[in-house]
């Protein structure tokens, strides 16, 4: 590796929550010209030196990490699902083993001065502990201790109490007195506290490493000379390159169907329930499963930029920005720590002092105080939480950008959506056609696609598609003269028809007062008016509009159930058509006509009406009032990357119902960072009053503590579920 550090990555033994991060900022920052140059992954355990640090060299960055009890080796991903390179068997397995190790010794030294003592509870009121029984404990506490060591020091010289110098004043205090079974026990139901943060953040690590695990390794590459396939490594596959998938396999690369029809399951992407329909021309996306057809596809993206690979990076990286929880218990455990060491002085040194009580006694109190101050229970709870609602969301085909981003929907107090695109399918179809003059509705549609067969225009492109649904067939006009603005004209089966707007109706004088009220109705109603006419007459109204999702009514129903105050349409359409989709979806408020300034200026005034306020829109077009929301939420953004960069919030697929879980999925998450902050402070309270009246022992603060690390975890874990 090159001398300077510069966007360098390291794997970091031991970074396992937010303490040990804090850490590593310290201790490394000054070496690479500050804490804004790093960058970590709790989750994937890595640390990133950014473009543009200076100073140290790799091998100092190396050394500093190793100052602080933890270890830190190059970045090697083991494939470009980006798995860290495979860390040494003691690296994976020595917590555990020392762990373990500490708890046999510990059985072995308690049975062993029982047998010596004549019983185990006249063993716990000895005074004295035989010789074999104390150097067992030595080793129970030694095991036990071997990891808190080196951080225990760090932190002393630094001048930081933590919890590991917390811990470790309380093993040697105990030592001193000649409480060698509360050393041991501290000792080893810490280094047992420490094992079980170690698995809650691994069991967090296996959520997104199950996304990881849905792209297979190898893909079947079609060799274009000889049509043969070959199994090749997907990061091997070049874009352009033609792939088989056969049915039951799972599609290795994001790409364009090129041959053949299937249905895909893309749950893993977007979280849709049921398998979509994929024909030519359809993007299909890496991790998805394909249904009952072989097809071939032509990749569109390399391994590591698909769709999946962006969605496994950003939920990795998300848990860097923390919630407000999360800096609040930060902040907090900043100032608790000291001030409990303080008070543990204080306890062992005052009351001996002032009311002459017995030295041994208070030293013991304070041991027990130091014991119950560790924040552990506190620390984990929140971040634990935070990245189990993170790997949640994501399987649920929502991409939650950040800690900071998932608690704020729990807040919402009103909601504004775009239109095209997500309160609507930004596809215009024809909607109803109204045949006139004694034709049918497949003669004045075939007369309309044969004219409109080589415009690219959207209404166009609405009426061939309508054409086509239906199976009719036409012939293409001859002699075709574009109106610009209006419309066009051509010759069909040998006799001249026209095409186009309301305007160009009226200019064919071809309108009656009842062919004005039947064009008014469409128009009225949100439609774009089509008409078809020849010389004679008109042919028949053609209604096209975009059509809405069926769900949105039933989504937006369900957010006003949760409380959300106020839900807003803001659309450039004209007011018709906004008044004409506000009505079919039962939505009160709406703003058409509206520019991109515009927008922007509306979002901005709801804001300061409600506060909180979320947009929903595109991701691109939407970007400034996406911008602007406290919260921007970007829907149906598979395979884009503007969008899914664009927003906090991107919904995978086009289901709007996603939005009314999402609140509750927020709000849940919030719900239980809560019964988690007040259960560790709640247990820190009872015990801090046992230990004043003289109840509470060492090993009884330890075990508690443990058991509220224990507790807080699994409820955080719920989440995943």
């Amino acid at each position: 590796m090159a001398e300077s550090p510069q966007t360098a990555s390291f794997h970091i033994d031991g970074m396992d929550c937010a303490e040990e991060v804090t850490v590593l900022k310290r201790t490394v920052g000054p070496l690479v010209g500050g804490e804004d140059f790093l960058s970590f992954e709790v989750l994937n355990g890595k640390m990133t030196i950014l473009e543009g640090a200076m100073g140290g060299s790799h091998d100092a960055v190396v050394e500093a990490v190793s100052k602080t009890g933890m270890t830190a080796r190059p970045w090697r991903a083991s494939s470009a699902k980006g798995f860290p390179a495979e860390s040494t068997f003691w690296q994976r397995r020595g917590r555990s083993l020392l762990c373990s190790l500490s708890g046999a010794l510990l059985v072995t030294a308690f049975a062993q001065h029982a047998v010596e003592a004549g019983g185990f509870l006249t063993a716990l009121a000895a005074e004295s502990v035989p010789l074999p029984a104390a150097l067992l404990y030595l080793g129970a506490t030694v095991a036990g201790a071997w990891f808190i060591v080196p951080k225990a020091i760090y932190a002393a010289r630094a001048l930081r109490p933590d919890m590991n110098l917390l811990m470790l004043v309380a093993v040697f205090g105990a030592i001193g007195i000649g409480e060698w079974f509360e050393a041991a026990t501290v000792s080893f139901l810490f280094a047992l506290a420490l094992l079980l943060e170690k698995w809650s953040v691994g069991r967090a690590r296996k959520a997104i490493g199950a996304l990881m695990e849905l792209s297979p390794d190898l893909a079947r590459v079609v060799d274009p000379a000889t049509g043969r396939t070959q199994e090749l490594p997907v990061e091997d596959v070049a874009v352009g390159a033609m792939l088989r998938v056969r049915p039951g396999d799972k599609v290795p690369l994001d790409g364009e169907v090129v041959d053949g029809t299937t249905s895909i399951d893309q749950s893993a992407i977007t979280g849709e329930s049921i398998p979509v329909a994929k024909e030519k021309g359809d993007l299909v996306f890496a991790g998805t499963v394909n249904g009952t057809g072989a097809i071939e596809v032509r990749v569109g993206k390399a391994a590591q930029d698909t769709t999946l690979a962006g969605i496994i990076r950003l939920v990795a990286e998300a848990q860097a920005q923390r919630s407000p929880s999360e800096q609040w218990v930060e902040r907090f455990a900043r100032y608790y720590t000291p001030i409990m060491m303080a008070l543990a002085i204080g306890v062992a040194i005052l009351p001996p002092l002032l009311a002459g009580g017995g030295w041994a006694i208070w030293f013991y109190r304070a041991l027990v105080l130091l014991v119950i101050a560790c924040p552990c229970a506190l620390v984990i709870s929140t971040p634990v939480s935070v990245v189990a609602g993170l790997a949640a969301a994501a399987r649920a085909g929502v991409l939650i950008k950040g800690g900071s981003h998932l608690e704020a929907p729990a807040g919402f107090e009103a909601i504004a959506f775009d239109k095209t695109g997500t309160l609507t399918h930004g596809r215009p179809r024809v909607q109803q056609i109204v045949a006139l003059n004694d034709h049918t509705e497949e003669e004045v549609l075939a007369r309309a696609a044969a004219l409109e067969v080589d415009s690219s225009h959207p209404l166009a492109r609405a009426v061939l598609d309508e054409a086509k649904g239906r199976g009719l067939r036409f012939d293409r006009a001859r002699s075709v003269t574009s109106l610009p603005g209006k419309g066009a004209e051509g010759e069909v089966a040998g006799r001249r028809f026209w095409i186009g707007s309301h305007r160009l109706m009226e200019e064919k004088g071809a309108e009656t007062p009842e062919f004005h009220r039947l064009a008014a109705d469409l128009e009225d109603s949100g439609h774009s008016l089509v008409a078809v006419g020849n010389d004679d007459h008109i042919c028949g109204l053609i209604g096209v509009a975009d059509s809405i999702r069926p769900e949105a009514a039933e989504a937006l129903q369900e957010l006003r159930d949760l409380g959300i105050e106020q839900l807003v349409m803001l659309t450039g359409d004209n007011s018709g058509t906004a008044r004409a989709v506000a009505k079919a979806i039962g939505l009160e408020h709406y703003q058409a006509e509206l520019l991109p300034q515009e927008k922007v200026a509306a979002v901005a005034g709801m804001r300061e009406s409600f506060g909180r306020v979320a947009m929903v829109g595109d991701g691109v077009n939407d970007a400034p009032a996406l911008a602007t929301a406290t919260t921007g939420i970007a829907m149906g953004v598979a395979g884009s990357d503007a969008a899914i960069e664009t927003a906090d919030i991107a919904l995978m697929s086009d289901d709007l119902r996603k939005l009314p879980w999402l609140v509750q999925h927020s709000r849940r998450v919030l719900r239980i960072i809560r019964q988690n902050i007040f259960f560790s402070l709640a247990v820190k309270a009872a015990f801090i009053a046992l230990a004043a009246a003289g109840v509470a022992t060492l090993w009884m603060a330890i075990a508690a503590d443990m058991g509220a690390s224990l507790l807080v975890v699994a409820n955080g874990l719920r989440l995943l579920r």
